[in-house]
Protein backbone atom coordinates (compact mmCIF):
# COMPACT_ATOMS: atom_id res chain seq x y z
CA UNK A 1 0.00 0.00 0.00
CA UNK A 2 0.92 3.48 -0.92
CA UNK A 3 2.73 5.77 2.35
CA UNK A 4 1.15 8.79 3.13
CA UNK A 5 3.67 11.67 2.84
CA UNK A 6 3.71 13.61 6.01
CA UNK A 7 2.24 10.39 8.12
CA UNK A 8 5.19 7.76 8.17
CA UNK A 9 4.91 4.67 6.26
CA UNK A 10 2.10 3.12 8.38
CA UNK A 11 0.71 0.34 7.66
CA UNK A 12 -1.90 0.02 10.46
CA UNK A 13 0.25 -3.04 11.34
CA UNK A 14 2.04 -1.06 14.70
CA UNK A 15 -1.52 0.82 16.12
CA UNK A 16 -2.44 -2.28 18.21
CA UNK A 17 -1.93 -5.88 18.59
CA UNK A 18 -6.31 -6.39 19.78
CA UNK A 19 -7.77 -8.72 17.45
CA UNK A 20 -11.27 -7.60 18.92
CA UNK A 21 -13.68 -6.14 16.40
CA UNK A 22 -14.02 -2.76 18.26
CA UNK A 23 -10.17 -2.76 18.43
CA UNK A 24 -9.79 -2.90 14.74
CA UNK A 25 -12.57 -0.52 13.81
CA UNK A 26 -11.10 2.04 16.67
CA UNK A 27 -7.13 1.54 14.77
CA UNK A 28 -8.05 0.95 11.33
CA UNK A 29 -6.39 2.45 9.12
CA UNK A 30 -4.13 5.12 10.83
CA UNK A 31 -0.37 5.76 9.92
CA UNK A 32 2.00 5.13 12.48
CA UNK A 33 2.58 7.90 15.52
CA UNK A 34 4.75 10.54 14.93
CA UNK A 35 6.03 13.14 17.49
CA UNK A 36 3.56 16.21 17.31
CA UNK A 37 1.55 15.10 14.41
CA UNK A 38 -2.24 13.76 14.51
CA UNK A 39 -3.14 10.48 15.55
CA UNK A 40 -5.72 10.48 11.97
CA UNK A 41 -3.97 13.71 10.00
CA UNK A 42 -6.53 15.51 8.62
CA UNK A 43 -7.75 15.98 4.41
CA UNK A 44 -5.79 17.10 2.05
CA UNK A 45 -7.88 19.54 0.08
CA UNK A 46 -5.14 19.13 -3.20
CA UNK A 47 -5.78 18.90 -6.78
CA UNK A 48 -2.04 18.56 -8.04
CA UNK A 49 1.60 17.68 -5.55
CA UNK A 50 4.81 18.63 -6.51
CA UNK A 51 5.99 16.51 -9.45
CA UNK A 52 9.40 17.45 -10.46
CA UNK A 53 10.77 15.43 -13.06
CA UNK A 54 9.33 11.90 -14.39
CA UNK A 55 5.20 11.32 -12.51
CA UNK A 56 6.06 8.59 -10.67
CA UNK A 57 5.25 7.92 -7.21
CA UNK A 58 1.72 7.48 -5.14
CA UNK A 59 0.85 10.98 -5.52
CA UNK A 60 0.87 12.78 -9.24
CA UNK A 61 -2.54 14.33 -9.34
CA UNK A 62 -5.12 14.63 -7.62
CA UNK A 63 -8.46 12.28 -9.97
CA UNK A 64 -5.87 9.89 -9.64
CA UNK A 65 -4.57 9.50 -5.55
CA UNK A 66 -5.62 11.43 -2.15
CA UNK A 67 -3.54 10.52 1.45
CA UNK A 68 -6.82 11.45 3.11
CA UNK A 69 -8.13 8.63 0.66
CA UNK A 70 -5.15 6.10 1.13
CA UNK A 71 -5.82 6.45 5.10
CA UNK A 72 -9.55 5.52 4.54
CA UNK A 73 -8.84 2.48 2.23
CA UNK A 74 -6.63 1.42 4.07
CA UNK A 75 -8.79 1.09 6.85
CA UNK A 76 -11.90 0.02 4.96
CA UNK A 77 -9.63 -2.70 3.90
CA UNK A 78 -8.85 -3.82 7.24
CA UNK A 79 -12.39 -4.15 8.20
CA UNK A 80 -13.31 -6.00 5.12
CA UNK A 81 -10.66 -8.92 5.11
CA UNK A 82 -8.62 -8.23 8.81
CA UNK A 83 -4.86 -9.76 7.78
CA UNK A 84 -5.40 -10.25 4.23
CA UNK A 85 -2.52 -7.85 2.85
CA UNK A 86 -3.34 -8.82 -0.89
CA UNK A 87 -6.45 -6.75 -0.19
CA UNK A 88 -7.42 -3.47 -2.20
CA UNK A 89 -9.93 -1.36 -1.18
CA UNK A 90 -11.46 1.36 -3.87
CA UNK A 91 -13.41 4.59 -2.62
CA UNK A 92 -15.73 6.04 -4.61
CA UNK A 93 -18.33 9.76 -4.13
CA UNK A 94 -21.10 7.24 -3.75
CA UNK A 95 -22.47 4.09 -3.57
CA UNK A 96 -23.81 3.62 -6.58
CA UNK A 97 -20.44 4.62 -8.95
CA UNK A 98 -18.86 2.06 -6.54
CA UNK A 99 -21.50 -0.22 -8.49
CA UNK A 100 -21.07 0.85 -11.60
CA UNK A 101 -17.80 0.51 -11.46
CA UNK A 102 -17.80 -3.17 -10.80
CA UNK A 103 -20.44 -3.29 -14.11
CA UNK A 104 -18.74 -1.34 -16.16
CA UNK A 105 -15.04 -2.49 -15.51
CA UNK A 106 -15.72 -6.44 -15.74
CA UNK A 107 -18.39 -6.34 -18.56
CA UNK A 108 -17.92 -5.49 -22.08
CA UNK A 109 -20.45 -6.74 -25.05
CA UNK A 110 -21.69 -9.77 -25.87
CA UNK A 111 -20.95 -10.76 -22.12
CA UNK A 112 -24.05 -11.56 -19.25
CA UNK A 113 -24.74 -10.32 -16.08
CA UNK A 114 -27.19 -11.87 -13.24
CA UNK A 115 -28.27 -8.91 -11.20
CA UNK A 116 -30.95 -9.70 -8.51
CA UNK A 117 -34.73 -9.11 -8.98
CA UNK A 118 -35.21 -7.79 -6.23
CA UNK A 119 -32.21 -5.82 -5.46
CA UNK A 120 -31.34 -1.76 -4.92
CA UNK A 121 -33.88 -0.12 -6.66
CA UNK A 122 -31.81 1.97 -8.88
CA UNK A 123 -30.28 -1.79 -10.40
CA UNK A 124 -32.92 -1.24 -13.54
CA UNK A 125 -31.28 1.78 -14.05
CA UNK A 126 -28.12 0.01 -14.65
CA UNK A 127 -29.46 -3.16 -16.65
CA UNK A 128 -31.04 -0.72 -18.95
CA UNK A 129 -27.45 1.23 -19.55
CA UNK A 130 -25.85 -2.37 -19.56
CA UNK A 131 -28.33 -3.19 -22.23
CA UNK A 132 -27.42 -0.51 -24.31
CA UNK A 133 -24.00 -1.74 -24.32
CA UNK A 134 -24.52 -4.74 -25.81
CA UNK A 135 -24.56 -6.85 -22.30
CA UNK A 136 -26.94 -9.69 -21.95
CA UNK A 137 -28.51 -8.93 -18.07
CA UNK A 138 -30.93 -11.82 -16.40
CA UNK A 139 -32.52 -11.33 -13.19
CA UNK A 140 -33.69 -13.69 -10.75
CA UNK A 141 -35.33 -13.31 -6.75
CA UNK A 142 -32.41 -13.43 -3.82
CA UNK A 143 -34.39 -15.69 -1.58
CA UNK A 144 -34.20 -19.44 -2.59
CA UNK A 145 -30.47 -19.01 -4.06
CA UNK A 146 -32.46 -18.85 -7.58
CA UNK A 147 -29.75 -17.07 -9.14
CA UNK A 148 -28.20 -19.97 -9.49
CA UNK A 149 -30.59 -21.22 -12.18
CA UNK A 150 -29.29 -18.28 -14.82
CA UNK A 151 -25.41 -18.96 -14.27
CA UNK A 152 -25.21 -20.64 -17.81
CA UNK A 153 -22.27 -18.48 -19.59
CA UNK A 154 -22.30 -15.62 -17.23
CA UNK A 155 -19.31 -13.22 -16.92
CA UNK A 156 -20.27 -11.57 -13.34
CA UNK A 157 -22.98 -12.87 -10.94
CA UNK A 158 -24.38 -9.44 -8.65
CA UNK A 159 -25.80 -11.04 -5.14
CA UNK A 160 -27.30 -8.34 -2.62
CA UNK A 161 -27.85 -10.03 0.78
CA UNK A 162 -29.43 -9.39 2.54
CA UNK A 163 -31.85 -7.54 -0.40
CA UNK A 164 -33.24 -4.31 -0.12
CA UNK A 165 -35.69 -3.73 0.90
CA UNK A 166 -37.35 -7.31 1.18
CA UNK A 167 -34.60 -8.74 3.43
CA UNK A 168 -33.93 -11.93 1.31
CA UNK A 169 -30.60 -13.74 1.83
CA UNK A 170 -28.76 -16.06 -0.38
CA UNK A 171 -26.49 -18.63 0.45
CA UNK A 172 -22.91 -17.12 -0.67
CA UNK A 173 -21.01 -19.92 -0.17
CA UNK A 174 -22.87 -21.60 -2.26
CA UNK A 175 -23.42 -19.45 -5.00
CA UNK A 176 -19.65 -18.56 -5.26
CA UNK A 177 -18.97 -22.14 -5.92
CA UNK A 178 -21.65 -22.33 -8.70
CA UNK A 179 -20.29 -19.39 -9.90
CA UNK A 180 -16.68 -20.06 -10.04
CA UNK A 181 -17.31 -23.46 -11.30
CA UNK A 182 -19.21 -21.65 -14.30
CA UNK A 183 -16.27 -18.88 -14.80
CA UNK A 184 -18.09 -16.20 -13.11
CA UNK A 185 -17.09 -13.87 -10.78
CA UNK A 186 -19.23 -12.68 -8.03
CA UNK A 187 -19.75 -9.28 -6.32
CA UNK A 188 -21.42 -9.22 -3.40
CA UNK A 189 -23.78 -5.83 -2.34
CA UNK A 190 -23.15 -5.96 1.69
CA UNK A 191 -24.01 -2.66 2.56
CA UNK A 192 -26.90 -3.47 4.41
CA UNK A 193 -24.75 -5.85 6.38
CA UNK A 194 -21.10 -3.93 6.61
CA UNK A 195 -18.25 -5.59 7.29
CA UNK A 196 -19.10 -6.01 10.67
CA UNK A 197 -21.87 -8.15 9.79
CA UNK A 198 -20.33 -10.05 7.10
CA UNK A 199 -17.22 -10.29 4.83
CA UNK A 200 -18.14 -11.52 1.30
CA UNK A 201 -14.74 -11.62 0.48
CA UNK A 202 -13.86 -14.64 3.00
CA UNK A 203 -17.10 -16.20 2.18
CA UNK A 204 -15.41 -16.70 -1.30
CA UNK A 205 -16.51 -13.44 -3.16
CA UNK A 206 -14.21 -11.68 -5.86
CA UNK A 207 -15.59 -8.01 -4.84
CA UNK A 208 -17.21 -6.80 -1.96
CA UNK A 209 -19.18 -3.83 -2.39
CA UNK A 210 -21.05 -1.13 -0.40
CA UNK A 211 -22.48 2.24 -0.03
CA UNK A 212 -20.95 4.05 2.72
CA UNK A 213 -23.44 6.53 2.76
CA UNK A 214 -25.34 4.13 4.46
CA UNK A 215 -24.24 1.75 8.00
CA UNK A 216 -20.49 2.21 7.27
CA UNK A 217 -20.41 6.07 8.04
CA UNK A 218 -23.80 6.20 9.76
CA UNK A 219 -24.93 9.45 10.69
CA UNK A 220 -26.76 10.62 7.14
CA UNK A 221 -24.04 13.00 6.22
CA UNK A 222 -21.47 11.76 3.81
CA UNK A 223 -22.17 10.21 0.38
CA UNK A 224 -19.64 7.44 -0.14
CA UNK A 225 -19.48 3.88 -1.73
CA UNK A 226 -16.25 1.36 -1.85
CA UNK A 227 -15.48 -1.40 -3.86
CA UNK A 228 -13.01 -4.49 -1.86
CA UNK A 229 -10.81 -7.24 -4.07
CA UNK A 230 -8.06 -9.44 -3.04
CA UNK A 231 -7.08 -10.00 -6.64
CA UNK A 232 -4.59 -7.24 -7.94
CA UNK A 233 -6.27 -7.39 -11.85
CA UNK A 234 -9.35 -6.50 -10.41
CA UNK A 235 -8.79 -3.69 -8.29
CA UNK A 236 -6.71 -2.51 -11.24
CA UNK A 237 -9.70 -2.68 -14.03
CA UNK A 238 -11.75 -0.62 -11.16
CA UNK A 239 -9.32 1.69 -9.94
CA UNK A 240 -9.40 3.05 -13.73
CA UNK A 241 -12.87 3.24 -14.00
CA UNK A 242 -12.74 5.62 -11.03
CA UNK A 243 -9.63 7.40 -13.00
CA UNK A 244 -11.61 7.58 -16.30
CA UNK A 245 -15.31 8.91 -15.04
CA UNK A 246 -13.81 10.83 -12.22
CA UNK A 247 -16.24 9.32 -9.52
CA UNK A 248 -13.89 10.58 -6.72
CA UNK A 249 -14.88 11.13 -3.16
CA UNK A 250 -14.02 14.68 -1.83
CA UNK A 251 -11.27 14.47 0.62
CA UNK A 252 -13.75 16.40 3.49
CA UNK A 253 -16.09 13.24 2.75
CA UNK A 254 -13.30 10.96 2.95
CA UNK A 255 -11.64 12.22 6.26
CA UNK A 256 -15.05 11.99 7.90
CA UNK A 257 -16.01 8.54 6.70
CA UNK A 258 -12.58 7.37 8.46
CA UNK A 259 -13.42 9.27 11.54
CA UNK A 260 -17.29 7.77 12.00
CA UNK A 261 -15.30 3.80 11.77
CA UNK A 262 -14.30 4.23 15.31
CA UNK A 263 -17.70 4.21 16.59
CA UNK A 264 -18.60 1.19 13.78
CA UNK A 265 -18.88 -1.57 16.19
CA UNK A 266 -20.35 0.76 18.58
CA UNK A 267 -23.32 1.92 16.17
CA UNK A 268 -23.90 -1.64 14.69
CA UNK A 269 -24.32 -3.32 17.73
CA UNK A 270 -27.14 -0.91 19.51
CA UNK A 271 -28.80 -1.03 15.96
CA UNK A 272 -28.76 -4.71 15.64
CA UNK A 273 -29.71 -4.87 19.19
CA UNK A 274 -32.36 -2.58 18.65
CA UNK A 275 -33.78 -3.64 15.19
CA UNK A 276 -34.14 -7.33 17.04
CA UNK A 277 -36.11 -5.54 19.98
CA UNK A 278 -38.42 -4.02 17.50
CA UNK A 279 -38.81 -6.98 15.36
CA UNK A 280 -39.90 -9.07 18.11
CA UNK A 281 -42.13 -6.18 19.25
CA UNK A 282 -43.93 -6.20 16.07
CA UNK A 283 -44.07 -9.69 15.76
CA UNK A 284 -46.94 -9.79 18.54
CA UNK A 285 -49.39 -7.44 16.32
CA UNK A 286 -51.54 -8.30 14.44
CA UNK A 287 -51.59 -5.26 12.62
CA UNK A 288 -48.54 -5.99 11.01
CA UNK A 289 -48.11 -8.72 8.48
CA UNK A 290 -45.09 -9.58 6.24
CA UNK A 291 -42.70 -9.10 9.03
CA UNK A 292 -38.68 -9.63 7.80
CA UNK A 293 -35.67 -9.46 9.95
CA UNK A 294 -32.62 -11.91 9.50
CA UNK A 295 -32.11 -11.94 13.30
CA UNK A 296 -35.76 -13.33 14.14
CA UNK A 297 -35.52 -16.91 14.58
CA UNK A 298 -38.59 -17.54 12.84
CA UNK A 299 -37.52 -15.18 9.75
CA UNK A 300 -37.28 -17.57 6.48
CA UNK A 301 -33.31 -16.48 6.22
CA UNK A 302 -32.62 -16.52 9.31
CA UNK A 303 -30.77 -20.03 8.98
CA UNK A 304 -28.97 -19.22 5.69
CA UNK A 305 -28.37 -15.69 7.31
CA UNK A 306 -27.13 -17.37 10.57
CA UNK A 307 -24.21 -18.97 8.37
CA UNK A 308 -22.62 -16.47 7.11
CA UNK A 309 -23.60 -13.15 9.05
CA UNK A 310 -22.05 -12.01 12.46
CA UNK A 311 -24.58 -9.49 12.78
CA UNK A 312 -27.98 -8.87 11.16
CA UNK A 313 -27.91 -5.40 10.19
CA UNK A 314 -30.22 -2.34 11.70
CA UNK A 315 -33.22 -2.52 9.42
CA UNK A 316 -36.78 -4.54 9.57
CA UNK A 317 -39.34 -4.44 6.93
CA UNK A 318 -43.52 -4.97 7.42
CA UNK A 319 -46.94 -4.38 5.56
CA UNK A 320 -49.31 -2.37 7.27
CA UNK A 321 -52.73 -2.39 5.82
CA UNK A 322 -53.10 -0.17 2.94
CA UNK A 323 -50.81 3.22 2.12
CA UNK A 324 -53.59 5.55 4.24
CA UNK A 325 -52.96 3.13 7.45
CA UNK A 326 -48.87 3.50 6.55
CA UNK A 327 -48.88 7.64 5.84
CA UNK A 328 -51.11 7.58 9.25
CA UNK A 329 -48.37 5.52 11.13
CA UNK A 330 -45.33 7.44 9.72
CA UNK A 331 -47.12 10.98 10.43
CA UNK A 332 -47.24 9.92 14.07
CA UNK A 333 -43.78 9.12 14.56
CA UNK A 334 -42.18 11.34 17.31
CA UNK A 335 -38.72 9.83 17.75
CA UNK A 336 -38.44 8.58 13.98
CA UNK A 337 -38.12 10.88 10.78
CA UNK A 338 -39.68 9.54 7.92
CA UNK A 339 -36.61 9.86 5.68
CA UNK A 340 -35.17 7.53 3.07
CA UNK A 341 -31.81 5.73 3.43
CA UNK A 342 -30.70 3.49 5.99
CA UNK A 343 -28.19 2.84 8.78
CA UNK A 344 -27.96 6.26 10.87
CA UNK A 345 -28.02 6.51 13.98
CA UNK A 346 -31.05 8.51 14.37
CA UNK A 347 -34.10 5.77 12.70
CA UNK A 348 -35.68 6.45 9.96
CA UNK A 349 -38.87 4.62 7.99
CA UNK A 350 -40.93 5.09 4.99
CA UNK A 351 -43.47 3.53 2.94
CA UNK A 352 -41.33 2.24 0.09
CA UNK A 353 -44.00 2.11 -2.72
CA UNK A 354 -43.70 6.06 -2.91
CA UNK A 355 -40.41 5.34 -4.69
CA UNK A 356 -42.63 2.88 -7.27
CA UNK A 357 -39.51 1.52 -8.48
CA UNK A 358 -39.37 -1.67 -5.77
CA UNK A 359 -42.09 -4.66 -6.03
CA UNK A 360 -43.84 -4.14 -3.18
CA UNK A 361 -47.21 -3.84 -1.15
CA UNK A 362 -48.66 -0.33 -0.73
CA UNK A 363 -48.41 -0.75 2.88
CA UNK A 364 -45.21 -2.20 3.05
CA UNK A 365 -42.52 -0.21 5.52
CA UNK A 366 -39.05 0.07 5.28
CA UNK A 367 -37.80 1.07 8.91
CA UNK A 368 -34.11 1.68 9.28
CA UNK A 369 -33.70 1.02 13.15
CA UNK A 370 -30.98 3.65 15.18
CA UNK A 371 -28.92 3.99 18.27
CA UNK A 372 -31.61 5.19 20.13
CA UNK A 373 -32.83 3.55 23.66
CA UNK A 374 -34.99 0.70 22.81
CA UNK A 375 -37.43 0.60 25.36
CA UNK A 376 -37.91 4.62 24.00
CA UNK A 377 -38.07 3.50 20.28
CA UNK A 378 -40.56 0.14 20.72
CA UNK A 379 -42.67 2.41 22.89
CA UNK A 380 -43.02 4.67 20.42
CA UNK A 381 -43.39 2.72 17.32
CA UNK A 382 -46.13 0.66 19.24
CA UNK A 383 -48.15 3.93 19.95
CA UNK A 384 -47.73 5.29 16.42
CA UNK A 385 -49.27 1.87 15.25
CA UNK A 386 -52.00 2.38 18.00
CA UNK A 387 -52.59 5.56 16.31
CA UNK A 388 -52.92 4.49 12.92
CA UNK A 389 -55.38 2.13 13.51
CA UNK A 390 -58.02 4.19 15.39
CA UNK A 391 -60.83 5.95 13.96
CA UNK A 392 -60.22 8.53 11.25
Amino acid sequence: MASVPGTGEGTGEGTGAGTGEGTRAVRAGLPEPRKHEPTLPGPVFAAHYHLSGEPTGPYTYGRDENPTWTLLERAIGELEAPGDDTAETVVFASGMAAISSVLFSQLAAGDAVVLPADGYQALPLVADQLTTYGIEVRTAPTGGDAQLSALDGAKLLWLETPSNPGLDVCDVRRLVAAAHEAGALVAVDNTLATPLGQRPLALGADFSVASDTKGLTGHGDVLLGHVTTADAALAAGVRRWRKIVGAIPGPMEAWLAHRSLATLHLRVDRQCANALALAEALAERDDVTGLRYPGLPGDPSHRVAAAQMRRFGSVVSFVLADRERAERFLDALRLVDDATSFGGVRSTAERRGRWGGDAVPAGFIRFSVGAEDPDDLVADVLRALDAAAGPH
